[in-house]
């Protein structure tokens, strides 16, 4: 049995799939077809590398037997190194003749969206192009149509536990060397648990995390193989970033309170055990930490904190879901933490964490993600949000970034209904919410990347991804790094050092470090560097 599989890619509250990120989905995939057909051969594609020469891609994809597309973007955002596929190409890859077609990720579970400020496409509208619509867990899915034929694989079917996805793990980790970014600057999403903590009181209003339902969480040693096999096959770079609050890994009274103690004893066992699985790895990042959590257990936050700090790699960031600093908004969707309680999480992961690691970031900082639009939002939201931001700045925290977003109402969040409305308000809004985002990036983010990098920091193993004009976009591997636009074209790939010389809204600007001798054009930025404030070793 032939399979493809073609990443659309996926982006979550829990998980990220955009490349250089490569997300579970595909990896399981390729484990379930394995475990189902051991002589069987798996390709995988990216949507990006099918582009090129479309109607050739499709021709290449209806000679195999089985086809799996995996997309979802629910909680959209601008990407460097992918284009997530858009609904015209998942139509045109399930017009397909030949081959048995599946369709799953976030899209099959709730719907097609790219854009904030709108309601997505529901689910259902994919089931004329595709055989099997996998509103479940599409790797048992996909296990279950190799194994016993499509007829009788079960869309909606869910893992009971992790036995099989802890299988399908290990044996799907092969796929990553079919990556582009494979040895490159590859960086493998792993996840912790399923479900979110906060589903005992229903979670965020907008949130799709809680339709993953309670909370499932995966052992110490079952997350170690995965890396083991993964570190085998040539992954160097880890991100613990699928699960909905990394603090609250194997918490004990996850499943009865909203925001129970962290587990420090098992978020140690889980981060050793990562490290000794992959002794070579260079990066070991994280996703998702609940501002609400840090606030009511500070005494275990800080020792989860340290554990962080002890086993991660420097560039680390605990991006929280702060989302609001309006205590009517959070009230009137069940948020995670009210504004004081936000503040205290970001003060206490700012002061133990601010401190510069070796590659030239800090240790580990808090990110901050807002969410516009919400039921009970008025224009008063609006100037909270921007005290609430001036009060860090005030208090000399650090904060990695900040990440506004407008809602996208999905199916099966209490939102659905009021979808249309939501976005008629944020139309109506439409001055108000680019003014605020305008507001943050000049009096928010410009004077905190200064503080974070500022002038002569010099940036350890940056990779070229991308040539924009004269230039080259590049980035550190790891969670939210730092974007870097270096005035010289270097070829993508490439891995350098570079010292920061400017600093824009939500780049820096910098040049290889050394620098190379006789550059005409880096001449004007050197002059600059000479009176650094931080002058490069």
């Amino acid at each position: 049995m032939r399979v493809a599989i073609v990443d659309g890619y996926t982006d979550e509250p829990a998980g990220l799939g955009v490349p250089p990120y490569m997300d579970v989905y595909p990896r399981y995939i390729a484990g379930a077809a394995k475990t189902a057909d051991p002589g069987g051969e798996v390709r995988y594609f990216t949507i990006d590398g099918l582009r090129g020469d479309w109607a050739g891609s499709l021709r290449l994809l209806a000679g195999f037997d089985v086809l799996v597309v995996v997309a979802g973007i629910t909680t959209p955002g601008k990407y460097l190194a992918g284009t997530p596929i858009t609904y015209d190409e998942l139509v045109d890859i399930g017009r397909i003749e030949g081959p048995v077609k599946i369709l799953g990720g976030p899209v099959a579970r709730y719907g097609y969206g790219l854009e904030g400020g709108t309601a997505a496409v529901p689910p259902g509208r994919f089931k004329r192009y595709y055989d099997l619509v996998a509103t479940g867990d599409v790797d048992l899915a996909v296990y279950e149509a190799l194994k016993y034929g499509v007829e009788r694989a079960r869309p909606s079917a869910l893992h009971e536990g992790y036995g099989l996805v802890d299988q399908f793990a290990v044996r799907g980790a092969f796929i990553v060397q079919q990556h582009p970014n494979f040895g490159i600057n590859l960086v493998a999403e792993i996840e912790t648990y399923s479900g979110c903590p906060r589903y005992v009181s229903g979670g965020c209003s907008f949130c799709t995390t809680v339709g993953y339902g309670a909370v499932e969480f995966r052992s110490p040693e079952a997350i170690a193989r995965e890396v083991e096999a993964l570190h085998k096959a040539g992954v160097v770079h880890f991100r613990l970033g699928r699960q909905a609050d990394f603090y609250a890994y194997m918490a004990e009274d996850a499943g009865r309170e909203d925001l129970p103690r962290p587990n420090v004893a098992a978020v140690e066992r889980l981060l050793s055990g990562v490290r000794s699985a992959a002794p070579g790895l260079e990066t070991l990042h994280i996703d998702n930490v609940n501002p609400g959590t840090v606030a009511k257990w500070p005494r275990e936050s800080a020792e989860v904190t340290r554990l962080l700090l002890k086993y991660g790699t420097p560039g680390n960031v605990a991006a929280m879901g702060v989302e609001t600093a309006d205590p009517r908004v959070v009230k009137a969707n069940n948020l995670k933490a009210m504004p004081d309680e936000a503040l205290a999480a970001v003060r206490l992961i700012s002061s133990m964490g601010s401190a510069r690691g070796p590659n030239g970031m800090p240790w580990l900082l808090p990110g901050l993600n807002f969410v516009l639009g919400l039921p009970g939002e008025t224009k008063e939201t609006y100037e909270l949000n921007k005290q609430f931001l001036q009060r860090i700045l005030d208090e000399g925290l650090m904060v990695r970034r900040v990440n506004i977003r407008q809602v996208l109402v999905f199916p099966g969040t209490r939102l659905w209904p009021a979808a249309r409305k939501l976005e008629a308000r944020l139309r109506e809004r439409k001055r108000l919410v680019h003014a605020f985002k305008r507001w943050v990036r000049r009096n928010f983010d410009r004077p905190m990347l200064e503080r974070i990098a500022p002038r002569g920091t010099v940036l350890r193993g940056v990779v070229a991804e991308q040539n924009y004009g004269g230039g080259t976009y590049a980035r550190q591997p790891g969670s939210y790094p730092l974007l870097v636009y270096i005035p010289l074209r270097i070829p993508p790939g490439t891995k350098l050092d570079v010292a920061v010389v400017e600093h824009g809204f939500r780049s820096v600007l910098g040049i290889p470090y050394p620098p190379p001798a006789g550059s005409k054009r880096l001449a004007k930025y050197l002059k600059k560097l000479g009176g650094a404030s931080s002058a490069p070793p």
